[in-house]
């Protein structure tokens, strides 16, 4: 993160504080140290700017739908852009930082994909593994099903590798169950995959299984990482001693199964201090299942 930036999540601002704050961003900023410095103190007001931007966007061109998964789209791409604000942003000094993101916003919105965060993510492969990262951040089904499509999994490995107890482990069976029943067909059907794409999917594996799985491994965490960014303020990466105490003590359960499904460097983490009961045991590979 840009340097002297805090992390969204440390703050909290009262009104007086955020009108302050808006003021200051539409004021002209001199230097580095100054931008570090005004953004700081408004990155929750940045992140509501770009959000709404984004909103305000797909209400203008006939996409948004009021549900979960759609305020869950607009949050992650707020993130992004604000991400590349932080980046960008300092090298245009001097510069009025609100007018400044919103014209970065606008710029992505004026392009003929505005987001197409990832060009890989647009072929049968990235669109299967986007499809299904992005239906887990809103699907308790989808999201417990990763840990099989991802690394084959079964519900009583999702529960040893978690640590589950007996009151929470009925709930992974009843998981899988639905994703299976119903799920799986209905999440395909939305991404717009054929059997013929999947047909195509499964030669490529069977014929450069090393290549397609390293390939999958690649856009999965291109689609994690975007995905993570709809609950910036909750689920944060943890260190290993973090993990450690989490699993000792026995707490975090919903934590675990949200965030251990959406991120790769974390579910290693976790599996070397021992998760699966077996540490010696490799960490587990990204082998993509095409059925349920």
């Amino acid at each position: 993160m840009t340097p002297g930036v805090q992390p969204i999540s440390s703050r909290t601002q009262t009104m007086p504080d955020r009108t302050a704050a808006l003021g200051r961003l539409e004021q002209v900023v001199s230097t580095t140290e100054e931008f570090d410095r005004v953004v700081s103190h408004a990155l929750p007001i940045l992140l509501d700017r770009a959000a709404s931007s984004t909103k305000r966007f797909l209400r203008e061109t006939g996409q948004w739908s009021d549900d979960v998964a759609h305020e869950k789209f607009v949050l992650r791409w707020g993130a992004e852009y604000l991400e590349q604000f932080l980046v960008c942003g300092r090298s245009e000094v001097p510069c009025r930082p609100l007018f400044l993101l919103e014209s970065m916003v606008a710029k992505q919105h004026s392009r003929p994909e505005p987001f197409c965060y990832h060009p890989d993510l647009l072929t049968p492969l990235g669109r299967l593994i986007d499809g299904l990262v992005g239906r887990a951040a809103i699907s308790r089904d989808a999201l417990i099903a990763l840990y099989h499509h991802c690394y084959g999994f079964g519900p009583g490995q999702v529960i040893t590798v978690l640590r589950l107890n007996g009151s929470e482990s009925p709930r992974i069976y009843k998981n899988v169950q639905r994703w299976r029943d119903s799920g799986w067909k209905r999440t395909i059907e939305n991404m717009g995959i054929t059997e013929a794409e999947l047909e195509g999917l499964t030669a490529q594996q069977q014929h450069q299984r090393h290549r397609f799985n390293r390939d999958a491994e690649h856009m999965l965490r291109v689609a994690q990482a975007h995905y993570r960014k709809s609950e910036p303020d909750h689920y944060p990466c943890l260190s290993r001693y973090q993990w450690e105490d989490m699993f000792r003590q026995g707490y975090g359960v919903e934590y675990r199964i949200w965030h251990l499904a959406l991120c790769r460097d974390c579910l290693h983490t976790a599996w070397e201090v021992g998760l699966d009961g077996a540490s010696a045991i490799d960490v587990p590979r990204v082998v993509l299942q095409l059925q349920p």
